[in-house]
């Protein structure tokens, strides 16, 4: 009799919104690392702190198509009277032993080419004439008589600084520097950088998969024409992209009918690529709320699933358990577009991101000005309107009402406005708290 009470009373407790997250993000793990090829590795977490092996660039080169020269050789040139040099033959990127470079001499350089022994600056072909050999030319400090091996002349029309158009050895960064530190995300840059020091594979967390499926009998697929008493699955769509955003490799399963036995086999077949499952639908008190019903009846080998009502409007209804031999996270989510939408963006997302092992798991908040009132919060709640957020103005504005079924006012939202839950009305220009969604 006392168990049934306690089991009673543990059933109609009201969390609230940090306790029920808190609860969440203590029974969730980072991933363990894995060793990935460097495109594999994008979006993921570096577990390693990265030094440079080798500078970068490791030899000096030209930043320029032109010519390699000996600083003196062109001093004074001009367009009236350009130094007059001897070709001694190209450097293209790639080189591996160019030639010498001496007095009254040029070396044809490509960019990113090694500048060759004796070069002082590179001139950009720009400022000659290509080695057509046209035009007057300026009498030469040092005569030297053309090599057997020339390649014609090239007449240069300005004078150049030393080590102009020259990358110089170790300018990007010098062997022994940090290059990434632990915790870094890989985004096309870090993988650049990477692949640049001779990074062949990286030691990250994997991203998280997650397995994403709405439940209802009356969710049609869209694209497909709608009988009676039927909507198109949204949520499922949604919240694959919700995952995606937050980092993860997400699966959308799709719309699951409202019967227990068709949901168990969907969970068990999806558990062995899933690090976490969520669910849409099914998870309040309504006599078709296959979820809630299905997860109940779990085993304790299967794991435990509880449903909880939370002091949070839209999103009363959560469901959260372990489940599977490798106690996989389950969060079952309520149905209502919003409401699912917004418990995401509370629970599931900086769940994802523990997993993840980001240190800020959480969309960042900040203040504003509110340009309209709101009234009517519940009291005893802590509500999450849809709003526009100005970040230059530090406004926001409402968008749409507080209905859970307003996904087109979720479409044209940048932010949630929070309303705490001793708070029932917010006056036109209160400051109040906003979570920024992107």
């Amino acid at each position: 009799m006392n168990g049934t009470t306690d089991q009673t009373r543990h059933q109609d407790r009201v969390w609230s919104v940090a306790e029920h997250l808190d609860d969440v993000l203590s029974k969730i793990h980072p991933l363990e690392p894995i060793e990935l090829q460097l495109l594999d590795a994008q979006g993921c977490v570096l577990v390693e702190d990265i030094t440079v092996p080798l500078a970068l660039p490791p030899f000096d080169n030209s930043s320029m198509d032109g010519y390699a020269v000996r600083v003196a050789d062109v001093a004074g040139a001009t367009e009236e009277f350009p130094a007059a040099l001897t070709v001694i033959g190209d450097v293209a990127a790639g080189s591996g032993e160019p030639p010498a470079v001496g007095p009254g001499e040029a070396a044809r350089i490509m960019t990113g080419a090694p500048v060759p022994p004796g070069a002082e600056a590179v001139v950009p072909v720009e400022w000659t004439d290509g080695g057509s050999g046209e035009g007057p030319v300026l009498t030469m400090r040092h005569a030297t008589a053309a090599p057997q091996d020339a390649t014609g002349e090239v007449r240069v029309h300005r004078p150049v600084e030393p080590r102009a158009h020259i990358r110089a050895k170790g300018s990007d960064v010098t062997a022994g520097e940090p290059a990434l530190r632990a915790g870094t995300v890989l985004g096309p840059p870090q993988i650049g950088l990477l692949a640049a020091i001779g990074r062949g594979t990286v030691k990250v967390r994997p991203r998280p998969r997650v397995v994403v499926m709405s439940t209802g009998s009356e969710l049609v697929q869209p694209g497909e024409a709608l009988g009676p008493g039927q909507i198109h699955d949204s949520n499922s769509f949604q919240l694959t992209a919700a995952a995606r955003d937050a980092g993860a490799i997400a699966y959308r399963v799709g719309a699951v009918a409202d019967d227990a036995e068709t949901l168990r086999a969907t969970l068990e077949d999806q558990l062995i690529r899933a690090d976490i499952l969520v669910t849409s639908g099914g998870v309040s008190v309504g006599a078709y709320d296959v979820v809630k019903e299905t997860l109940t009846d779990f085993s304790a080998e299967e794991g435990t699933v509880e449903f909880r009502k939370l002091a949070m409007q839209p999103g009363k209804p959560q469901g959260f358990g372990l489940i599977g031999s490798d106690r996989t996270p389950l969060m079952a989510l309520p149905g209502n577009p919003v409401s699912s939408y917004v418990s995401f963006e509370l629970f599931v997302r900086p769940a994802i991101r523990t997993l993840m092992g980001l240190p800020d798991v959480h969309r960042p908040i900040a203040r504003a000005e509110c340009t309209e009132p709101l009234a009517s919060s519940p009291k005893g709640k802590r509500q999450f309107l849809r709003g526009s957020h100005d970040p230059e103005s530090g406004q926001v504005t409402p968008v749409g009402g507080a209905g859970s079924h307003l996904i087109k006012a979720l479409a044209h939202a940048n932010a949630l406005i929070i309303v705490p839950e001793d708070v029932t009305e917010v006056a036109a220009g209160d400051e109040v708290e906003v979570v920024l969604l992107g």
